[in-house]
């Protein structure tokens, strides 16, 4: 098997940092790139990091010196901050590093590291999204917006590039007490806000089933798009109980406002996205991934629950890494 040369972006998120050095340890992968606008705070053996902002040209050079064959886009996240900057992240960095791609003649391969929320959250919702399900509702602003244009531009891409073997991996919320993300801060909180007469369904993907997945999406051809996520549903109320924390039933109307406003009160925050999930809840079916990829899940979501709950009983560390 040829080595290759993999661009990993985003790698200042704790999760990118992972796959990055994951890779770099991988026989088949000869040399990884290291690609973000901030230093990583992890370690980074083995990883040649290059400080550059996908949402410029530069991001063209990198990938030609660097004679790049497979990339990771990892560089798209739920902002905590205004909407502003995280779009530009997401939507205008991924138009980049795509059009630069498109000019490559040695890119051959494309990760796009995406997530259910493009499935978005509405009371319209089917008991399972498919990959071929369209959306119903909840995708006309913020990050599920934003994720959606992305996975249209890779289409566009796709079109234009046939000869690029592109892999989607739509993932559910990753819970882990090492790895930020909304849905993890949210339930770290002292108490948890949620919309009165709703109770989610909710999935949730394990750090080690997902870093897997990415690194055998690199390593062998797996064109296609796949939804990600452990088996099993819990409830959030379900989920409440397991973490011991207690529920404050907020009215459905204003719920997104009035929810920040009390997360607020005890030193936390949620995602501005996060509102519609915790409402509606979301549940994938994960088929194609079993039957197509080739992968089975190692942690249900119920086992999931299980080790974040354990990891963050008093005395352990908040969440490392990621972007805030």
């Amino acid at each position: 098997m040829d080595t290759k040369v993999v661009l990993v972006t985003g790698v200042s998120d704790s999760f990118a940092t992972l796959v990055a050095r994951s890779l770099a340890d991988d026989p088949a992968v000869g040399k990884v790139v290291g690609v973000d606008t901030v230093l990583p705070s992890g370690d980074l053996t083995g990883v040649k990091f290059v400080r550059a902002d996908i949402r410029t040209p530069v991001i063209g050079k990198v990938i030609a010196v660097e004679d790049v064959d497979t990339v990771v886009h990892l560089d798209l996240s739920p902002q905590m901050r205004g909407r502003g900057g995280g779009k530009e992240l997401n939507v205008i960095g991924s138009m980049q590093l795509l059009a630069a791609c498109q000019r490559s003649s040695t890119v051959s391969k494309f990760v796009l590291g995406s997530s259910t929320a493009v499935y978005g959250a509405s009371p319209r919702d089917p008991a399972l999204f498919r990959e071929s399900t369209s959306a119903r509702g909840g995708t006309k602003s913020g990050f599920p917006k934003d994720i959606s244009e992305v996975e249209t531009y890779t289409r566009g891409f796709a079109r234009r590039r046939p000869d690029v073997l592109i892999t989607t991996l739509r993932a559910a919320s990753l819970l882990d007490a090492r790895h930020f993300s909304p849905m993890a801060q949210y339930l770290r909180s002292a108490v948890l806000p949620a919309a009165l007469g709703y109770d989610p369904r909710l999935q949730f993907v394990h750090v080690q089933d997902l870093l897997e997945i990415i690194v055998e999406s690199v390593r062998h051809d797996r064109p296609g798009t796949f939804n990600v996520a452990g088996d099993g549903v819990m409830m959030l109320s379900q989920v409440a109980r397991r973490l011991g924390r207690p529920i404050v039933p907020l009215p459905a109307l204003g719920f997104a406002g009035a929810a920040r406003r009390v997360l607020r009160a005890v030193g936390s925050d949620i995602s501005p996205d996060l509102h519609r999930l915790l409402m509606y809840g979301r549940v994938v079916d994960t088929t194609a991934l079993r039957e197509i990829f080739g992968f089975e899940m190692t942690y249900t979501t119920e086992q999931i629950v299980d080790q974040f709950r354990s990891a963050i009983r008093p005395g352990v560390l908040s969440v490392v890494g990621g972007r805030t």
